[in-house]
């Protein structure tokens, strides 16, 4: 029904900036690592955001029994603020009874609170089996693990390839912190790598994933890694139809669109409101101390709300050029911003 309504219908039953802390919201993909999270909190409190934060299998980020650790000590402490999900390593994944201990680890996550469970990029990028072969994220020997999961109807939060970008030439990547991340990490930038998959291969192992497990339940994270087109995306989300996306990471990927064409980008929301989640992927490094991490936090979190809500045109740090806010409804605000997740992960929040 929202869909049909004009866009002036739409744009007078929106929330303002002034709103941002008076609307409860939650932020669908958080990476919070810290043994002591009270400046985190303090910011969600005021702020008044819940998080899910998700464990990933990523050299970069702690081991990943300590990330399970954490997490599970901050959602016990602070069940209506804090949920987690879990995530499993592929060490090993060869070995005989590889799929069973995995299952048992994760059994184990899941009844100390895990909400859902990460499957990351690695499998299709860089892992590989013992002849060398590198292993795509539909490969027959994680069928079990899979199936697994459908069976205890666990929300499984899929990041499969990279950003469109990553295949591109520097000087055609459409947003500034693409063209920085690959230009400063040449061996993670795919273009320069044709042995490697291409993106429509990393694409299509995904999409095959979903077929050969028609039950389990899905999260694309980072728009399923289709944030270059709108257009593509919904024929991902009709081809699937009980998947659903979040927007972490890729909001500088829609705004370029909406620089170009904010009516396509905004009717997408309105036409899909049911199937997006909103997220910020922030997660605090090493080096940051708490009172940096919660004002970068606070300033992404107003950032991107003034560009859902508001009609303002304004600077992005991805772009150049202004862009222009959605404007979106306020019953789209609300799924995007809190009742898609709370859908999503009906055990969390509580």
């Amino acid at each position: 029904m929202a869909a049909l309504l004009s866009a002036t219908a739409l744009a007078a039953d929106g929330y303002g900036v002034a709103d941002f802390d008076k609307v409860p919201k939650i932020d669908a993909h958080l990476h919070l690592h810290g043994a002591s999270q009270e400046a985190f909190l303090a910011l969600a409190r005021k702020d008044n955001f819940k998080a899910l934060t998700i464990n990933v299998d990523y050299p970069d980020f702690p081991p990943l029994d300590r990330q399970r650790n954490v997490a599970a000590a901050l959602a016990r402490a602070h069940p209506d603020r804090v949920a987690w999900a879990a995530t499993f390593s592929t060490a090993g994944f060869e070995a005989p009874g590889w799929s069973d201990a995995t299952l048992k680890d994760l059994d184990g996550a899941l009844a100390a609170g895990a909400v859902g469970v990460k499957v990351w990029k690695n499998i299709g990028m860089s892992l590989r089996d013992g002849r060398g072969r590198l292993v795509m994220v539909d490969d027959a020997r994680f069928d079990r693990v899979f199936d697994g999961l459908a069976q205890r109807g666990v929300m499984v939060l899929g990041h499969q390839g990279e950003p469109h970008n990553c295949w591109l030439p520097l000087e055609r990547m459409t947003v500034k912190n693409d063209r920085e991340y690959f230009k400063a990490h040449p061996a993670y930038h795919m273009y320069a790598h044709p042995e490697m998959p291409s993106y429509e291969q990393q694409m299509a192992a995904r999409d095959r994933l979903l077929a050969k497990h028609l039950d389990l339940r899905f999260v694309g994270v980072h728009l399923a890694s289709l944030e270059w087109d709108v257009d593509r995306l919904a024929a991902f989300l009709d081809a699937h139809p009980t998947a659903s996306v979040d927007v972490a990471a890729r909001i500088g990927q829609l705004q370029y669109q909406s620089q170009r064409d904010r009516r396509r980008v905004r009717d997408f929301f309105v036409k899909y409101q049911d199937r997006l989640m909103y997220g910020s992927d922030l997660a605090q490094s090493e080096e940051q101390d708490d009172a940096a991490f919660v004002a970068d936090l606070d300033t992404v979190w107003r950032r991107d709300w003034r560009y859902f809500v508001t009609a303002d045109s304004f600077k992005v740090p991805e772009l150049d050029g202004q862009v222009r806010g959605l404007a979106l409804p306020r019953a789209v605000v609300d799924k995007l911003y809190r009742l898609n997740a709370e859908k999503a992960y009906p055990r969390a929040w509580r």
